[in-house]
C-alpha cells in the first residue's frame, strides 16, 4: 500500500509539472493579432526615406503620435524625442537632411502640416528631420 502512495504522489507531481510547462509555454506565444494592430510596412530600399521626428512642444506624446501616422504612410522614422532648444516652435518644420526636396514634401504630406526647407546636415544620418509645432494635430490617439 506504501509503495502505490509513493507512485501516486510520484504521477501527480509530474502531471502538475506538465501542467505548469504547457501554461508557461502558451503564455510566451506571441499574440499575431496583437502584434498585427501596431506592425507598419516596411518601405522597400529604392523608396526609402529615413526620417527622426523631434517634439518642438511641451505637448507630451507629440513625437510619438507624429511617428506613428509617418510610419503608416510607409516612411522609415528612425528616431523620435525632444528637441534641444529651450522655446518652443509654433509651426512644424520639415527639415531636408540630404535627398531631394521630394522626400521632404512627401514627409509633409503624410503628417498633413510642415513648411519644407532645405538644410543639408549629413552628420545627422536621416534625409529628413522633422520638428513638431503647435500646428500638429494628430489624427489618432496621443498615447497608446
Amino acid at each position: 500500500m506504501e509503495l502505490a502512495r509513493r507512485h501516486l504522489a510520484v504521477a501527480l507531481i509530474a502531471a502538475g509539472a506538465l501542467v505548469a510547462t504547457a501554461a508557461a509555454l502558451a503564455a510566451l506565444r506571441p499574440r499575431t493579432e496583437q502584434a498585427a494592430s501596431h506592425a507598419f510596412p516596411v518601405p522597400p530600399a529604392d523608396d526609402r526615406v529615413l526620417v527622426e521626428v523631434l517634439n518642438g512642444t511641451n505637448r507630451p506624446g507629440l513625437a510619438r503620435a507624429a511617428t506613428r501616422a509617418l510610419r503608416r504612410h510607409g516612411l522609415d522614422v528612425v528616431f523620435f524625442g525632444t528637441t534641444d532648444s529651450a522655446g518652443r516652435v509654433d509651426s512644424s518644420l520639415v527639415l531636408v537632411r540630404r535627398g531631394s526636396v521630394k522626400a521632404g514634401a512627401r514627409v509633409a504630406g503624410a503628417l498633413g502640416a510642415g513648411k519644407v526647407l532645405l538644410r543639408t546636415d549629413t552628420l545627422r544620418r536621416v534625409d529628413v528631420s522633422v520638428i513638431v509645432g503647435e500646428d500638429y494635430q494628430p489624427r489618432g490617439p496621443l498615447h497608446p
